[in-house]
């Protein structure tokens, strides 16, 4: 084998040599000029990760010609150290070093799972590869459908402020997204403040930031239309050379293919959170007596989590939560059915609880049979400060006020759809004035990650520990509560489970 530092550490089979349009043979052929060698005396480079050893030996490694007596003597072009291929095997280890940079870049790439990861990820990993400092990434699909959006690589979001009130058409990824003259491909500026063309004003912002070259590619998958486009910064009048132009170009390709997944993805998200939210009651009622506020945050792949709050006769007010099995737009649509039937079943009958989700549980096995939900429903009085409530399988709910802080003594329930027939009573409790009844689902406490026991008392904590000042407004208190039960932002991660979280507090 040849003798390949050390440092490059790679199965050639794994590289990504298939995807450039050079490889290790052709490197070969570039890097080696051939000559015509004396077959006696020519040395042979080995097989190398299947390279043919009969390839014609490079100019450097052929056997010179006898000189003539006379003749001067040139002087050598290897030192006398230098073993014969030695050049040839640093070539080839500077090609095999290139690849496995690209692989490692690529599968660092692969390994993104959300839409802003992998847009910082394609821009740091195109700058280390063109050697630039600082750039941008515009997002901004051809087909109008979103997601637009711009990240920056040593860029605030003052400087990209900046960068926007340069005209678009005199900026290289306004040219690439406008399909200008001159924007289909690549778009070197090795010197800004030596073209005699630049706009003024993107002469004024560069010297405001401090850049003074450019490189931009376009982000185009296969078979589709613009979905972006990078640009990275010089500092000094630079652009990148051949090998750099060819690795970031490889690369840009691989990227934009793993972009378009993504967007779609994030299109998907986007569309099904915007249907649960739409499913969900668009604003609460205002009834005499009680403060209301929810709270909703939704999985990626979108949770049949909900809650309701709706005026019944006689001045009552009805209260639910509720989880169906399973995620996605089936899950979204089951939520939808149900939480439309309980609101019909709640002004016929809300007073008896359970009788509302009797005849829900009732339905759900006779129309979803595969399908199984939990549910909580609560008549609220208002002017007595009096609830009555039933669960189906459901958390108990949660009374938070100056004197205490406790859960509600509820009867253990399945849920419904998992018995012949449901049944369980319902239970009673006054509330004081001030106090907060909060109800929630059960992705409050499966996204801490604990075991049920410790999240029920990290839930209890956390409503306990809620400030004077925030108790006043449930809104304030239920944000406090996600805080803390679940910290380091949580509550806004992408988690399987849904969280809904629904506070009524008595005046």
């Amino acid at each position: 084998m040849l003798d390949i530092p050390s440092r490059v550490r790679v199965h050639v089979e794994r590289l990504l040599a298939a995807q450039n349009d050079m490889g290790v043979c052709d490197a070969f052929e570039q890097y080696a000029p051939v000559g015509k060698p004396d077959t006696m005396n020519a040395p042979h480079p080995p097989k190398v990760a299947g390279i043919d050893s009969t390839v014609p030996s490079p100019a450097h490694t052929v056997a010179p010609a006898p000189a003539a007596p006379d003749a001067p003597t040139a002087p050598s072009a290897t030192g006398p150290g230098t073993a014969p291929g030695a050049v040839l095997q640093d070539r080839l280890a500077g090609w095999v070093s290139d690849l496995t940079t690209l692989h490692e870049l690529t599968e660092r790439l692969a390994r993104t799972d959300s839409l802003d990861s992998a847009l910082k990820e394609t821009l740091h990993a195109g700058a280390a590869l063109v050697g630039a400092r600082r750039g941008l990434l515009v997002l901004e699909p051809g087909d109008g459908l979103g997601p637009d959006t711009t990240i920056g690589l040593g860029l605030g979001r003052a400087d990209l402020g900046h960068i926007e009130t340069v005209p678009r058409s005199s900026l290289p990824y306004g040219r690439i997204l406008d399909g200008l003259p001159g924007g289909d491909g690549e778009i070197a500026q090795p010197d800004l403040f030596a073209e005699d063309g630049l706009d003024p004003r993107h002469r004024e912002v560069a010297a405001r930031l401090g850049y003074a070259a450019s490189y931009a590619l376009p982000l185009s998958p296969e078979g589709a239309g613009r979905l972006g486009a990078a640009v990275w910064l010089y500092d000094e009048p630079a652009e990148p050379v051949e090998r750099q132009r060819h690795l970031v170009g490889l690369y840009a390709r691989y990227a934009a293919e793993h972009l378009a997944r993504l967007v779609e993805v994030e299109r998907t998200r986007a569309c099904m959170a915007t249907i649960a939210e739409e499913l969900l009651p668009s604003r609460l009622p205002r009834v005499a007596g009680v403060q209301l506020a929810a709270r909703h945050r939704t999985g990626p792949r979108g949770g049949g989590d909900w809650y309701d709050a709706l005026p019944l006769p006689d001045a009552a007010l009805g209260l639910a939560v509720g989880s169906v099995t399973g995620s996605g737009p089936s899950a979204i649509a089951a939520m939808g059915r149900l939480r439309a039937s309980l609101r019909a079943y709640a002004v016929m009958e809300g007073e008896d609880p359970v009788a509302v989700l009797s005849d829900l549980e009732l339905l759900l096995r006779l129309t979803e049979p595969a399908r199984s939900a939990t549910a909580l429903f609560a008549y609220v009085e208002p002017a007595l400060r009096k609830i009555t409530l039933a669960g189906a399988g459901h958390s108990p709910p949660l009374v938070i006020g100056e004197r205490r802080t406790e859960f509600v003594e509820t009867s253990l329930s399945a849920p419904l759809g998992m018995l012949a027939c449901w049944e369980a009573p319902s239970v009673e409790l006054t509330a004081a004035p001030g106090e907060t009844v909060l109800l929630y689902t059960d992705g409050l406490l499966q996204r801490t990650g604990d075991p049920v026991d410790r999240a029920f008392a990290r839930l209890h904590a956390a409503a306990a520990g809620v400030p004077r000042a925030l108790r006043t407004d449930p809104g304030a208190l239920a944000d406090h509560i996600l805080r803390t039960v679940l910290p380091n932002r949580l509550d806004e991660a992408d988690d399987t489970e849904d969280v809904v979280l629904l506070a009524a507090r008595f005046e």
